[in-house]
């Protein structure tokens, strides 16, 4: 049985004052929620907001590391750092570093297996651009992505892997997948899967949504056959959006 997985990525915002304020207000209006919760601050927030969040349900997730372990790679954050600090789960491949930074599909791969290696799990990033959709790529882009992000990650492996689905043009303008548009690439995420390892691992993976999730289509969208949770950009970063999406089905 999936269980919800709901993700908060702050990306380029809050202060450390303002993110230990954020989160000490999660802590308590999210206690004692079935789902698995996350936040990822920025890199300078880190130490604090898992000082801030020891004993508690949240998992304390990053929003990127490098592809290397260590060494002269000026303003890079390596793996060990990030699990010095208590970092549970790291977000790759998100859009914003594909298309702004260049990352490629063989670049995210070192990552992830650089990551599932010394123990992270992974929120890894798939999504097409709206050029890609309207040309009725949409499904091979994804699939596309998938097959070199996972290029070598084990079946086993694939355990410590959630799968982020983010229309690019859907994040951060307001437009929204319809939750059957974003079930449908979903279920072929899960096709995909089934072909590059087996109908179980399919079955189990969790695949989150991401893009302009709000609370007035949350529940809508969790509500569909083939999505276990969000991935959460711009309401992540107040409580009141944030929690009543975390409380979808409250």
């Amino acid at each position: 049985m999936r269980r919800y997985f709901i993700a908060g990525n702050w990306k380029m915002n809050k202060t450390v004052a303002e993110a230990l304020e954020l989160v000490e207000g999660l802590k308590k209006e999210v206690s004692g929620v079935a789902h698995r919760v996350m936040v990822a601050p920025p890199f300078t927030a880190l130490d604090a907001v898992a000082k801030s969040l020891k004993g508690s349900e949240i998992i304390l997730g990053a929003q990127n590391m490098s592809d290397q372990e260590s060494g002269a790679h000026t303003g890079e954050v390596s793996v060990l750092m990030l699990k010095d600090l208590g970092v549970e789960v790291v977000i790759l491949g998100h859009s914003e570093r594909r298309l702004i930074y260049g990352e490629s599909d063989e670049f995210i791969n070192r990552k992830v297996r650089l990551a599932i290696s010394r123990g992270l799990e992974v929120i890894l990033c798939v999504g097409e651009t709206l050029e890609q959709r309207e040309a009725g790529k949409a499904e091979a882009v994804v699939e596309g992505q998938l097959a070199g992000s996972l290029k070598d990650v084990s079946e086993a492996d694939l355990k410590k892997v959630t799968i982020a689905y983010e229309p690019v043009w859907a994040i951060g303008t307001g437009k929204t997948a319809t939750p059957g548009d974003a079930d449908a690439i979903h279920k072929a995420v899960r096709k995909k899967i089934s072909g590059l390892y087996s109908a179980q691992a399919a079955e189990d993976l969790v695949i989150q949504y991401g893009g302009s999730v709000k609370p007035d289509n949350a529940k809508e969208l969790m509500g569909m056959e083939n999505i276990d949770g969000a991935l959460v950009g711009g309401a992540a970063l107040k409580l009141d959006s944030f929690v009543p999406i975390v409380k979808f089905d409250a």
